[in-house]
């Protein structure tokens, strides 16, 4: 019997699985489709604290400690780099909105500075145009490759013992008189007395049979990736509005997203030389939107060659807040999903404190604004919901 399956191979059930690991748990880490393949695959990988929410606050600057010396720790490559997070203002509105931001998060204690002028922005980041009137700035804020850190998250948590069951599909969590027995896949039964549930948009169908439904929309965000360039950009982009993010990766390629869509519905399974992959397409309208915007504020990047193009999916909850908790549904249960685009940051300290809820412990940071119940009340979306790079 294993002593906790963990669905879900995302960077949050990545390092939880090492997080438990380390502790000497045996660890069944099972993904219907592998490694990374849907939101934390998909994402810009922006690790920031700037554009948080509040309660988000204290878990983002304690996972921007991790960062630090995670790829030390996991002894692989995570292309971590602290170039800093500029959030632009394009006209007198969205200038007001960057003053508010500030205000807001440096009365929280967050290091973040108001740059004034096109000057100051551009002194940071040249490659910017000079149409950018103000902007913010978080010196603190960074990014990763998101491939390569699940993946070193997977390889360490393996080299610890993990039992890793990629292109298996879990098709029920079983429970017996209130308690969690084990789940049930495509391929067999794992027999268990603690589940983690972290399969982003494909929770509910495995939460509903018991009762637990967290209230999800699924936007789309068109992302794209140019061939390599020189090395003009150091830091993570965002805008006031956040219809568009971007930055220059350590290869060179620029990886540049917009805000959040109306996602057409479509999945495809392809299969890959890893296994199968979830697939989605971009329309030709949203490609050329992301172009137009992002390549109004890095004019470099409207000049590209774009190699790849792909559709994240967005597991959105009514405040954009995720769900971390164990105390939602049968006893050995623990959620945690509902990251709403801005998870990958988080990641490395989302697996601590699920090792904690699994291990019965107090978690070690605040997750009282994390709890399913706050749905009980109501569980209606709020108007204009954005994507910060």
């Amino acid at each position: 019997m294993a002593d906790v399956v963990i669905i879900g191979s995302g960077i949050s059930g990545a390092a939880t699985a090492y997080e438990l690991a380390k502790e000497g748990l045996s660890v069944v880490l099972v993904d219907r489709f592998g490694p990374g393949a849907m939101a934390s695959g998909w994402t810009l990988a922006g690790v920031r604290q700037s554009g948080r929410h509040i309660a988000e606050l204290p878990l983002a600057k304690a996972a921007v400690e991790i960062w630090e010396t995670l790829g030390e720790e996991l002894d692989a490559p995570t292309h971590y780099r602290r170039g800093g997070n500029l959030r632009l203002a394009r006209n007198e509105e969205e200038v007001a909105i960057i003053r508010g931001i500030v205000a807001e998060q440096t009365s929280s204690g967050l290091q973040l500075d108001f740059l004034p002028t096109t000057r100051d922005v551009r002194e940071i980041a040249p490659a910017l145009s000079e149409d950018v009137l103000a902007a913010s700035f978080c010196p603190t804020d960074g990014s990763a490759d998101p491939s390569s850190t699940v993946a070193a998250f997977v390889a360490a948590a393996v080299r610890l013992g993990v039992d890793t069951r990629f292109g298996e599909r879990v098709l029920e969590v079983e429970t017996e008189d209130g308690k969690v027995t084990g789940v049930r896949t495509d391929k067999g039964s794992i027999p268990t007395r603690k589940v983690v549930v972290a399969a982003g948009i494909f929770g509910n169908e495995l939460l509903r049979p018991l009762g637990i439904d967290v209230p999800l929309q699924i936007p789309m965000v068109t992302v794209l990736r140019s061939a390599p360039l020189d090395a003009v950009l150091e830091q993570v982009i965002g805008v006031a509005n956040a219809d568009c993010a971007g930055r220059q990766e350590f290869n060179g390629r620029f990886r540049v997203t917009s805000g959040l869509q109306d996602w057409h519905g479509g999945l495809q399974e392809t299969q890959k030389p890893e296994g199968t992959r979830p697939r989605v397409l971009p329309t030709g309208r949203s490609m050329a939107q992301v172009v137009e915007l992002f390549g109004h504020v890095v004019p470099a990047f409207a000049q590209a060659q774009i190699e790849e193009s792909w559709v994240g999916l967005i597991d959105l909850t009514p405040d954009a807040l995720p769900v971390i908790d164990a105390d939602a549904g049968p006893e050995g249960l623990v959620v945690a999903m509902g990251f709403s685009g801005h998870g990958f940051c988080l990641g490395p300290i989302t697996g601590r404190l699920i090792a904690d809820l699994v291990q019965g412990r107090p978690a070690r940071l605040p997750i009282e604004p994390f709890r399913y119940q706050r749905f009980h009340n109501s569980r209606s979306f709020a108007e204009g919901a954005t994507l910060h790079g």
